[in-house]
């Protein structure tokens, strides 16, 4: 079988086997140019909402290419929301931890500007950066098969996480390798609908940032006696989450 495609375009909300659907754009090129799909063969389709469906390849040129469903398989949002909001780091640290927490499940990703941050978002860098972050996104939605491609949020502020800790059903979970509370020990009932998972840059989350989110609602926790890099903290909190959510 050929490899999964990604067409946002795709209308497969409600479609059925039998039902015809065109794949287009960059992944139709790289389907005919580089994969060398052609006709008869079967292949993976997602459109990123939820639906992926296999179908058989009944035309195939560079800007379209014509399918057949085969079979179609429509995947519920679950019933809690899984945020990374990862602290923007000096390197590709950021990068690599949005990439691999995608390939694990999260549902969206926030990036946050931290205090400690050594790279900054402003202006047209911000439109940048974020545009960035949704490309690695969706590939490693591609590279994942996943029916559900993270959204990626505006850069924010600590400001605004302080707003969103003191909401309803939202649990902020801080990661903080001095705090008394160990990731591994919460129950899915402790949890609330959304769980934003917040983790530092390399000087880790300054003093007054976890103050103010703790009096606002956030609670912080470690993963273990180690201290792990922020390219990997958010993806091992978010491997021992989706354990406990049942996810896994």
């Amino acid at each position: 079988m050929a490899h999964f495609y990604l067409d946002e375009t795709l209308a497969l909300a409600g479609a059925a086997a039998g039902d015809e659907v065109a794949l287009t754009g960059p992944d139709a090129r790289h389907a005919v140019t580089v994969a060398r799909l052609r006709a008869g063969e079967t292949v993976r389709v997602g459109d990123g909402a939820g639906t992926i469906a296999l179908g058989r390849v009944l035309d195939a040129t560079p800007d379209r290419v014509a399918l057949v469903l085969e079979t179609v398989d429509a995947h519920p949002e679950p019933p809690t929301r899984l945020t990374l909001v990862q602290a923007l780091a000096k390197g590709d640290r950021d990068e690599l931890a949005i990439q691999a927490a995608t390939e694990l499940g999260v549902d969206a990703i926030v990036p946050w500007q931290a205090a400690r941050s050594v790279s900054i978002w402003k202006g047209p860098k911000a439109d940048k950066g974020r545009a960035r972050w949704q490309t690695i996104v969706r590939e490693a939605s591609k590279q994942a098969i996943r029916p559900r491609v993270p959204s990626v949020a505006p850069i924010a502020t600590t400001r605004e996480l302080v707003a969103q800790a003191g909401e309803v059903d939202v649990s902020v979970l801080v990661l903080e390798p001095t705090a008394p509370d160990r990731l591994s020990a919460l129950t899915p009932s402790e949890l609330g609908g959304t769980i934003l998972l917040v983790v530092g840059p390399e000087g880790g989350v300054a003093p007054d940032e976890l103050a103010a989110l703790t009096t606002a609602g956030a609670r912080p926790v470690r993963l273990g006696d180690t201290v792990l890099r922020t390219s990997t903290a958010g993806p091992a909190a978010l491997s021992v989450l989706s354990t406990t959510l049942g996810r896994w």
